[in-house]
């Protein structure tokens, strides 16, 4: 065989196997897991950016939730440790811990198991890419709480539908190694009247509304956190209190902090929050 033709052979595998790569679309991204315990999806460069400084309180402080706080544990623990697990939604009043929850509760069970969790955000407007990042996911030997805070639907968004397939739905169905974690203000995701829109338009109302509040059904876990009591939120004042040791009278603490709920028109947890932050902020305490 002469050179031309051993030339024109090895440029002919050449452009075959260049082909072959354009046509395979993009490689699945090295994932650096010892980076980090949390990451958030960056699905424009379809990698994982690790979070060095999570941004989340000590599960003591989440207080007036007891009850939920104890499923969510023993349901992350369990996955944590190999075991079968559900989805979770966790719906209600706004302000009341619910990401903050989710966080606290992933760093309190890798604190107590040896295999360590990972928790990967993924935004509300990358919903639609959940099928890009199951790719990522499903190849790890890593255990992994798939997160996404304040999820809901609005009215001709169809990205419901990736959520919907990346939970239970296709055939591949969500991997073992993935459970996945939602908060909402809406316990069905989508608006009442939205909902009832479908119902009055649709030929089939009862087959519309099904399609869409279906979606809800695939978590098999529902976490309901409603308004707190005074009691509740004066609890969460005294455990933040206690906590960054804030020097001041017990008495003067919750009156000024029934004050600030008064002028914002709500208890929660949240509103504890920004009032302890302005608390120590008079003070010159740092948190």
């Amino acid at each position: 065989m002469n050179d031309e033709i051993l030339s024109a052979i090895l440029n002919e595998l050449k452009r075959l196997a260049d082909a072959a790569e354009r046509t395979a679309g993009p490689k699945a991204p090295t994932v650096d897991w010892a980076a980090a315990d949390c990451f958030v999806w960056a699905p424009e460069r379809l990698a994982l950016q690790p979070v060095s400084r999570p941004n989340r309180v000590e599960l003591s402080l989440i207080k007036g939730v007891d009850h939920v706080k104890s499923i969510l544990h023993d349901n992350t623990e369990r996955f944590g440790a190999g075991f079968p697990a559900n989805n979770v939604l966790l719906w209600g009043a706004r302000g009341m811990g619910k990401s903050s929850l989710v966080k606290a509760v992933h760093a309190a069970v890798n604190e107590d198991l040896s295999i360590r969790l990972k928790l990967v955000e993924v935004h509300r407007e990358d919903i639609d890419t959940l099928p890009a990042l199951m790719e990522v996911l499903k190849t790890s030997d890593e255990r992994i709480v798939l997160f996404c805070d304040d999820l809901s639907f609005d009215h001709d968004d169809t990205s419901y539908k990736s959520l919907k397939a990346a939970l239970d739905g296709g055939v591949e169905g969500r991997p073992d190694n993935v459970v996945f974690y939602a908060t909402s203000n809406r316990r069905h995701l989508l608006p009442r009247n939205m909902i009832e829109n479908e119902q009055s338009t649709a030929i089939n109302p009862s087959e519309a509304v099904e399609e869409k509040v279906s979606l809800s059904d695939r978590f098999g876990l529902w976490l309901g956190f409603h308004k707190c009591s005074q009691d509740d939120y004066l609890a969460m004042i005294d455990g933040y209190a206690d906590y960054f040791k804030l020097t001041v009278e017990r008495e003067r603490v919750h009156a000024e902090a029934l004050e600030w709920a008064t002028t914002r028109g709500s208890r929660s947890g949240r509103v504890a929050w920004q009032f302890i932050q302005d608390l120590a902020g008079r003070l010159r305490q740092t948190l």
